[in-house]
């Protein structure tokens, strides 16, 4: 590539540079999507390597191994620009950034409205699935990205520090939840992550002044440390990433609500 690609990437600008060997594009999209369409050239990550799967925590990170073995797997090499996206409007795709950043990779580029841009906008697509030679990686894991249960308790009451609960209104009020206690974290403040979403777009983030605004009304400011979660740590892929964009520092609760509602001993705030 003649020049860096922006963390941000639109379909015009990921189209123009196809084929570019130094180029590593990542599908997270559902399987079955995957098989039928798909940008050109890119590999498959099924959604669910990308978390250990375990009860009751099921989002947190897998083993190193399976992290080493999914990169392995891909043909990742430190070397290569990384350019992300799924079929959902963002969530995996953040993610698998996130996984960038935990396992020290800063190339990266997440493809705005994912494939729902790239389709609707008449890019080219192919259906034939893309292999890597596996290869063995060596990985050292990036604990500053990353926010553990002991994380979110030292952060409870420090004003530089906001908790971004990324689930719906009902979620976060206790009138719906994934785990055996409802509520939310006390502190947080909620925005959904959908609404980081402009469905006139195509699924594109909003415009970065509109997502600054929206977190401005919830006294996220700039300066403040952002811990940002959901259920498992999917949907607040994409918050975590808008709110890496934005220049905020920005740490993914891998455990999030479903380690959080689990535990016996974390104080919760409820409207029920």
């Amino acid at each position: 590539m003649n020049s860096p690609l922006p963390s941000l990437i639109e379909p015009a600008q990921l189209e123009a540079v196809l084929g570019d060997p130094e180029l590593l594009i990542v599908d997270l999209s559902q399987p079955q999507t995957y098989a039928r369409l798909h940008v050109p050239g890119a590999v498959h990550v099924n959604p669910a390597t990308l978390v250990c799967g375990l009860p009751p925590a099921p989002g947190k990170l897998p083993s190193p191994a399976q992290l080493r073995a999914l990169f392995a797997g891909i043909g990742y090499r430190a070397d290569r620009h990384v350019v992300i996206y799924d079929d959902e409007g963002g969530g995996w795709a953040g993610r698998f950034a996130w996984t960038l950043e935990v396992i020290g990779h800063h190339r990266y580029s997440l493809l705005d409205g994912g494939l729902h841009s790239w389709v609707k906008e008449r890019h080219p697509c192919e259906s034939r699935a893309n292999t890597a030679t596996p290869s063995p990686v060596g990985l050292v894991l990036q604990p500053d990205v990353i926010a553990e249960l002991s994380t979110v308790l030292a952060a409870l009451g420090d004003p530089a520090t906001k908790i971004w609960d990324a689930r719906s209104r009902e979620e976060y009020l206790g009138l719906r939840s994934g785990s055996l206690r409802a509520g939310h974290i006390p502190g947080a403040v909620n925005l959904d992550w959908l609404e980081l979403m402009d469905p006139a777009r195509n699924l594109r983030l909003k415009p970065l002044p509109t997502l600054r605004a929206q977190l401005d009304a919830l006294g996220i400011h700039q300066g403040h440390t952002i811990i940002t979660h959901c259920q498992s740590h999917h949907r607040s892929g994409l918050t975590w990433f808008a709110a890496k964009l934005l220049g905020f520092k920005a740490l993914g609760y891998h455990g999030s609500w479903a380690e959080w509602g689990n535990h016996p001993d974390v104080p919760i705030e409820t409207t029920v």
